[in-house]
């Protein structure tokens, strides 16, 4: 049995603001963005090309036994493009504050792109929640 990963929730403390960045600045597709109950509304995203979406959640209440994240809380995230100066280029034409690409190098974090999977730029939704883009060799489907 494969358990997949398939929505991460992301919490934001406005959801048009949010839904704004990730669909226009960020370029992932709504899939959808609908109240599924009274005062409960879901934007579900998904990144160009993954499996995996984000959803932006109003009004839902936990699962039971599960915490909550505070918005700007969730860090980490990474995401993988085949071509990190072009990936970052876009995110600059869109109007996304984003880092320079850097490398880890023998002295810690470097500017410039590194060898294969060492090229990273990183960048935060409007409420602080941070997000990483690693350079990979090739699609995911081709590894």
């Amino acid at each position: 049995m494969n358990w997949t990963l398939e929505v991460v929730p992301v919490p934001v403390t406005d959801m048009d603001r949010a839904k704004e960045f990730y669909a226009d600045k960020v370029g992932f597709a709504v899939d959808l963005d609908d109240e599924v109950a009274p005062g409960v509304r879901i934007i579900q995203l998904t990144p160009p090309g993954s499996r995996c979406s984000v959803a932006l959640l109003e009004g839902m209440p936990p699962a039971p036994g599960a915490r909550t994240t505070a918005p700007g809380g969730l860090h980490g995230l990474q995401l993988c493009v085949t071509d990190i100066e072009t990936a970052r280029e876009e995110l600059v034409a869109r109007g996304v504050d984003v880092s320079p690409v850097r490398n880890l190098g023998a002295s810690g974090w470097q500017e410039g792109k590194g060898g294969t999977w060492n090229s990273f730029l990183t960048f935060e939704d409007p409420d602080g929640n941070g997000w990483v883009v690693q350079e990979a060799p090739s699609e995911l489907s081709e590894r």
